[in-house]
């Protein structure tokens, strides 16, 4: 199957995206794709804001993106629009990165005032990239991710049905428009 990389725009250490993000990648993961995560957080500060393209963990970051077939990216909604974390990211991969390859946005946020960020915010950045298909995205509000003490992550059911579908439709655009269209059908 595909190599799909996982990328998490969320600078804290407990974000409801990146945990949202892992479980979709367990999904994935049992449909036969190989996940990689990323959680741009743990790549050096100093390497994202200097805009250092040399150092180690951005060329492979950058290396990630390249070998990867698909890509997630999720991230919370501050102030209407994508993280700055991952927009240091992006600023910092080549201008057509993502091209051939296959895309699922996802956002986070505390409020349906900031539904449109994906269309409005993240969508025209990734489609500059040159990838071919961006999936629908969804944003999902940060009361629909409940974090229990154990860690686990509890989705509301309306929610996580209709991400499950959404990481459906984007797995079989990996495998070929032919099963993309079996599944939108």
């Amino acid at each position: 199957m595909s190599t799909v990389l996982s990328i998490s725009g969320s600078p804290s250490p407990t974000s409801r995206t990146a945990r949202l993000l892992r479980g979709l990648d367990s999904r994935l993961t049992a449909q036969g794709h190989q996940v990689v995560p990323l959680d741009v957080r743990t790549l050096p500060a100093e390497a994202l804001l200097h805009a250092d393209f040399g150092h180690p963990e951005i060329v492979r970051a950058t290396e990630l993106v390249a070998r990867a077939d698909g890509i997630v990216i999720g991230t919370p909604v501050y102030k209407a629009a994508y993280s700055g974390l991952l927009k240091s990211l992006l600023d910092l991969l080549p201008q057509y990165a993502l091209e051939g390859k296959t895309v699922l946005p996802l956002a986070t946020g505390g409020s349906t005032a900031h539904v449109l960020a994906i269309d409005y915010g993240l969508r025209p950045v990734l489609a500059s990239m040159g990838p071919s298909h961006i999936t629908p995205g969804w944003f999902v509000l940060d009361k629909h991710i409940e974090v229990r003490e154990d860690g686990r992550v509890v989705v509301d059911p309306a929610t996580r049905e209709a991400l499950e579908r959404l990481v459906d439709q984007f797995s079989a655009a990996l495998s070929g428009p032919e099963s993309a269209g079996a599944v939108a059908a």
